[in-house]
């Protein structure tokens, strides 16, 4: 029994990360063995079957032989998983699979199936988001091994389910990360993002377990797909998740004529929500970080002014305000510091918005925000702001170049995520390219 338990292991080592391909495998093995008599020893399969006695004896003999002939049944079963494997790579697609922890691995996989109301696209470009940074080692528990990430990306239409209408094979587009059921009550109210059965692209936790986009094919429903304009590139196009989060973001405060607000954190995001809150007609957009390298980039993307935080940030901010503190902070970090600092800078009756999400609980200064009647905003995701992030940035009035700081084929995937968990300086997005070759 022990050895027979051990065939099927072996077998199983063949296909470990292609859990359809494994459990044909298993069935392979528990045919075969039927065959010959040795079901009963196989896992899960023990004591569902009485025998005779006159079967018992024959198949004390047939154990004996399968003993003898276990090294030609693995040699017989491996060569059968060769073909298999050879059969269905014209249906096998290359991705980036985290197998384990802070182990990625380039490897095909089978190529998703194509639902009714549903595109198969061709990924060009998808990029790496900070969020599958902190998914890697496994500290946010939602990328679960085994798992294919990725959520921003854009690509071309190469199937369409029978229902789709509205795009064509060849079609240049993009899509949501969030997939929403459309018919619960915050789907209803417009709160896409809040959907009660709401998945995400390259997301697997507790509840689900949805593959992304770093691979050559992606599978999402047609009503999370926008066409992309032509003076749009690829690379370009796998920043519009993250632009339509900043514009999330902003959209949840009203914003007057002459308002001024403080960004906190000039990571990809905070710079997006920066020049998100410029073309919402803030008048003027103080950004405050830590790495002067992206203070400058901030600079350069038209920020009024840029502010150490770990100088007097209080006082930098009274003397931009007047004496008043800022009618509108946005922090894009999540750690308590940075919370603290954007309500602490914040004016009487003036709003904050909470974007960053790196700590699962932050320490809030709560007599600073019941006593000076400040609002607080939390933002999840978008909500159908894609089209306007597609307008602004084809408009040039958010520009994404300078925050993509390389694009490399999905080959060189792990050396960039290890990059990037290093914190290696001056990286801010990085946008792997599946259809390139290193």
């Amino acid at each position: 029994m022990a050895e027979t338990i051990l065939a099927c292991k072996q077998i199983k080592e063949f296909a470990l990360y292609d859990s359809s391909r494994c459990l044909a495998l298993r069935l392979a093995v528990v045919l075969h063995l039927a065959k010959d008599g040795f079901v009963s020893d196989c896992p899960g399969h023990r004591g569902h079957r009485q025998r005779q006695s006159e079967q018992r004896e024959n198949l004390l003999v047939k154990r004996h032989a399968f003993r003898c002939t276990l090294p030609a049944l693995r040699l017989s079963l491996f060569l059968r998983v060769r073909v298999a494997c050879h059969n269905e790579s014209k249906h096998a697609m290359k991705a980036l699979l985290l197998s384990q922890y802070r182990k990625l691995e380039i490897t095909d996989i089978p190529t998703p199936a194509l639902g009714q109301d549903e595109l198969l696209v061709r990924v060009a470009a998808c990029g790496i988001c900070g969020s599958d940074i902190h998914g890697y080692d496994g500290s946010t528990g939602r990328r679960i091994p085994p798992l294919v990430m990725g959520h921003e990306a854009a690509g071309v239409v190469a199937e369409l389910g029978a229902e789709v209408k509205g795009f064509a094979k060849g079609d240049r587009v993009t899509f949501d990360s969030t997939i929403y059921c459309g018919e619960c009550a915050n789907c209803v109210r417009g709160q896409v993002n809040l959907c009660d059965r709401r998945q995400v692209l390259g997301v697997s936790c507790g509840d689900y377990r949805r593959n992304g986009a770093f691979a050559e094919f992606v599978v999402i429903p047609a009503r999370i797909a926008y066409h992309l304009p032509e003076n749009l590139s690829f690379k370009e196009a796998a920043l519009l998740e993250a632009v339509a989060v900043g514009l999330h973001a902003v959209s949840l405060v009203q914003i007057q004529p002459g308002d001024r607000a403080l960004v906190i954190g000039a990571g990809t995001i905070g710079l997006l929500v920066q020049q998100a809150l410029a073309a919402a007609g803030c008048e003027r957009v103080f950004v405050a970080d830590v790495d002067p390298v992206r203070l400058k980039l901030s600079k350069d993307l038209g920020a009024s002014a840029t502010l150490d935080s770990k100088s007097d940030l209080k006082t930098e901010i009274l003397r931009l305000t007047n004496g008043n503190g800022a009618d509108i902070a946005i922090e894009a970090v999540g750690i308590t510091a940075t919370v603290a600092a954007a309500i602490n800078n914040t004016r009487k009756g003036g709003s904050v918005v909470l974007v960053g999400n790196v700590s699962p609980e932050v320490t809030l200064p709560l007599q600073v925000v019941v006593s000076r009647q400040i609002t607080l905003y939390g933002s999840c995701a978008s909500a159908g702001e894609y089209p306007r992030a597609i307008e602004l940035m084809s408009s040039g009035k958010i520009n994404v170049k300078p925050l993509i700081s390389a694009v490399a084929p999905l080959d060189e995937g792990p050396r960039w995520f290890e990059r990037l968990y290093a914190r290696e300086p001056n990286l801010l997005k990085v946008v792997l390219e599946p259809g390139a070759r290193a």
